[in-house]
């Protein structure tokens, strides 16, 4: 049977929580994937502890939130303890429901400053780090995302979360690689069931090549894990939160979404980030984002050209409303059996 995530006093409405991917998963992302349901509880992107304190402008672009993007998760990075007792004590006054401290990115701008997953390095000081952290913290859970290790010589996790556990974590996140893995091979299974296995009591989240509502339930099933956190699958298909609990809870995987509400999510997105940022942002991240939309909307060639070269709301509406008359024309002629298979195949490789 699948249950709803509870963290300490906060009960989840699902246990799929999406991941906080740096550069994509801000506000208004995660109010599309909220909007299609599913979501449990979504994550900032990785907050910079001096950036919040200083409320830079980035920063707070990240940090940004609203009434409907709840519960929401903020998850800070970094080495200095002092810093991160002060961004948590901000994100705790700025209503974050949870409190994630980074333990996995493998990056290097983040593992250089003793961030990310450099903590796994010596998991003396990052247990002396979480007291400090726990210590200032008047009523929000403080969890850990983590990775296996930094490589195959030094496999931390269960040890670690098991330690964490007893320091007063309410729940561990484990990605099922190495920071020398990066994100490549396949996250290992075995390794976030070895984490499952040192806990006793809070839950643990699995995560790591979720990419269908069928990877979730195998991942569940190998490892014991009480739900899972969905991070690139999540940017193609934000409907994938949906699909999987529906999946988890009764064993059916809904219709697929029409080629009128995907063309929704993406000017729903846009507009949201219109109003968060401001215009130039919106286009700016839609050129670069039509890709991953379009992994799903294929055949899809006439709208990634026209999106790459839009400059503003008015040619990003008049973009999608032009696909959209192409794309009901084109899926009216595949079903009468006007346009031939090979037409049809040409125009799918094309896009």
């Amino acid at each position: 049977m699948t249950s709803p995530l509870k963290i300490a006093d906060l009960q989840l409405a699902t246990n799929l929580l999406l991941a906080p991917i740096a550069g994509y998963c801000d506000v208004s992302f995660r109010l599309v994937a909220r909007s299609c349901g599913g979501v449990g509880m979504a994550c900032t992107d990785l907050l910079s502890p001096e950036g919040v304190l200083r409320e830079n402008k980035r920063s707070m672009e990240l940090a940004a939130t609203c009434a409907e993007d709840s519960p929401l998760c903020m998850q800070l990075y970094g080495g200095d303890v002092d810093r991160l007792c002060d961004a948590a004590r901000w994100a705790e006054d700025r209503g974050a429901h949870v409190i994630d401290i980074n333990m996995g990115c493998p990056v290097d701008k983040v593992t250089k400053r003793d961030g990310g997953s450099k903590l796994l390095c010596d998991p003396d000081k990052t247990l002396r780090m979480v007291d400090r952290v726990i210590g200032v913290l008047k009523h929000t859970p403080l969890t850990a995302k983590l990775r296996l290790g930094w490589d195959d010589t030094c496999i931390v996790a269960p040890s670690l979360a098991a330690r964490l556990e007893n320091a007063g974590v309410k729940l561990i996140t484990i990605h099922g690689r190495t920071t020398e893995m990066r994100f490549t091979g396949k996250a290992r299974l075995e390794g976030i069931a070895e984490v499952v296995a040192a806990v006793k009591q809070i839950p643990v989240v699995g995560n790591g090549d979720i990419r269908t509502p069928q990877d979730a339930k195998r991942m569940m099933d190998v490892t014991g894990c009480a739900g899972v956190m969905i991070g690139r699958g999540a940017l193609s298909a934000p409907w994938i939160f949906r699909d999987t609990w529906s999946y988890l809870t009764t064993g059916v995987i809904p219709p697929t979404l029409s080629i009128e509400q995907k063309c929704r999510l993406m000017s729903d997105h846009f507009w949201n980030i219109v109003k968060y940022r401001h215009e130039r942002s919106a286009v700016l991240e839609l050129r670069k984002r039509v890709s991953w939309y379009g992994k799903q909307m294929r055949p899809c060639k006439m709208l990634c050209e026209e999106m790459r070269a839009i400059e503003s709301g008015a040619d990003f509406d008049a973009a999608i409303a032009r696909f959209l008359d192409w794309r009901l024309k084109y899926n009216e002629d595949v079903r009468a059996g006007r346009m031939k298979p090979e037409a049809e195949a040409e125009l799918v490789d094309a896009a």
